[in-house]
């Protein structure tokens, strides 16, 4: 039951999703999304905006009261989006990268702000075909929002572990849960952020960079949490979009009730210890080889542990008495299921393992993503050879165990 205490009711949510738009019969990125938004903005109005490759569109709600909101507000987006391209002739997919589409075939939308960037950045901005989740949570007062901030970041590689979706870059296993993460880091000032002592501190480094040239506004400012430059808002971008919408329910949820918590302790005047960036990316960097498979460290106790013993352990003790403060427990809870069933990249290294067919991959992934949003998609195969990985070596490639613990492996060499 949801209390009525005020200092929770500003923890507002606001959820955007990057989405992928599929040719059903070919399984590749289409670069149609300007065919996509003159009907969307019809429907949804600024709710739906392009992105820098046009064979990706992005949705977000509006400024939510609470989860249940959210949740409704993005299952619509999604249906309408899902509606809107099937008139097309065309499907969405949720996750971070595609399996097997190459970046050189894309085009990019015409628009000042991405031409500039393409220009700043070079290849690095035209090979970013990466899709993402960015959650924000509604802080009001400046300086607690960088007292969150510092104290967050040592949950945020639990976080990306239950939202990893992008196994598959090129064709290739790429051996890891989260390519996106790594094809990201390309970016100037991507990563976990640094701490800061105040806000005055942080807005002399934003200040800084703009004064010398470096960006125009904080929106350049790319790191896993940030300050929104314009939001009253804490902004996490860490995560790949879950493919399924209640695994995005359960993160926006996780995220919301870290700043609740973190905030409630500072009420107390009491904190989460800090911890630095270089140990924090320890853990980031397992989550994004190994996802819920792996261990990650507790640097309370100095030791790694398996990475779901942890999440459970942090949900559980550490969230558990804001939680129905916060009217969201049944939302966090879901994230037992992550835990149980595997994150998106664990569900599609099995389908690739059962068929050795990317085009089977990219086929359950349309189902996921729009699962309990519109009726199963009739597939249509115009083309039955599989698409197997580009040989990488002679070798056999061992992908880590599952969520489950089962060891699964793949050949890279599969070629027709």
């Amino acid at each position: 039951m949801r209390t009525d205490s005020s200092q929770f009711e500003q923890f507002t949510l606001g959820i955007e999703e990057e989405f992928q738009i599929i040719d059903p019969n070919t399984r590749e990125l289409r670069s149609h999304v300007s065919e996509v938004l003159e009907e969307g903005r019809m429907l949804l109005g600024e709710q739906v905006k392009p992105e820098m490759i046009q064979s990706m569109i992005e949705v977000g709600t509006g400024i939510c009261m609470d989860i249940k909101e959210a949740r409704t507000d993005i299952t619509n987006l999604r249906s309408i989006l899902s509606t809107i391209v099937r008139k097309k002739g065309l499907e969405i997919v949720a996750a971070g990268t595609h399996p097997f589409s190459d970046w050189q075939d894309q085009k990019i939308f015409e628009n000042a702000r991405y031409e500039m960037i393409v220009e700043e950045n070079q290849m690095i901005a035209r090979s970013l075909l990466t899709f993402g989740l960015h959650v924000h949570v509604g802080v009001t007062d400046p300086e607690r929002r960088i007292q969150i901030m510092n104290a967050i970041r040592y949950f945020l590689p639990h976080v990306l572990a239950l939202s990893t979706s992008s196994p598959f870059w090129l064709g290739v296993h790429s051996g890891l849960k989260s390519y996106r993460s790594e094809v990201f880091t390309r970016f100037p000032r991507t990563g976990i952020p640094d701490h800061f002592e105040s806000r005055s501190a942080f807005d002399h480094y934003v200040k800084l960079l703009i004064d010398t040239g470096c960006i125009d506004n904080g929106k350049k400012i790319y790191w896993d949490v940030r300050p929104h430059p314009f939001f009253p808002t804490l902004e996490f971008r860490i995560c790949d979009i879950p493919t399924r919408v209640d695994d995005t329910i359960a993160i926006a949820a996780l995220f919301q009730a870290l700043v609740a918590k973190l905030n409630k302790l500072l009420d107390q005047n009491l904190t989460f210890r800090l911890h630095h960036k270089m140990l924090i990316e320890e853990n980031k960097w397992r989550a994004v080889r190994y996802g819920l498979g792996g261990k990650l460290i507790d640097f309370g106790r100095e030791t790694e542990m398996p990475a779901a013993d942890l999440i459970r352990e942090f949900i559980e003790w550490f969230l558990g008495d804001v939680l129905d403060e916060l009217g969201t427990r049944k939302e966090v809870e879901y994230a037992f299921k992550i835990l149980k069933e595997g994150s998106s990249a664990d569900r599609q290294l099995e389908v690739y393992r059962r068929t050795g067919d990317l085009r089977a991959v990219v086929d359950q992934l349309i189902l996921e993503t729009e699962e309990g949003v519109l009726p199963a998609p009739a597939l249509l195969r115009t083309d039955e050879r599989p698409v197997g990985f580009r040989p990488v070596s002679e070798m056999e490639v061992p992908i880590p165990a599952g969520a489950n613990g089962e060891a699964i492996r793949i050949a890279t060499d599969a070629r027709d």
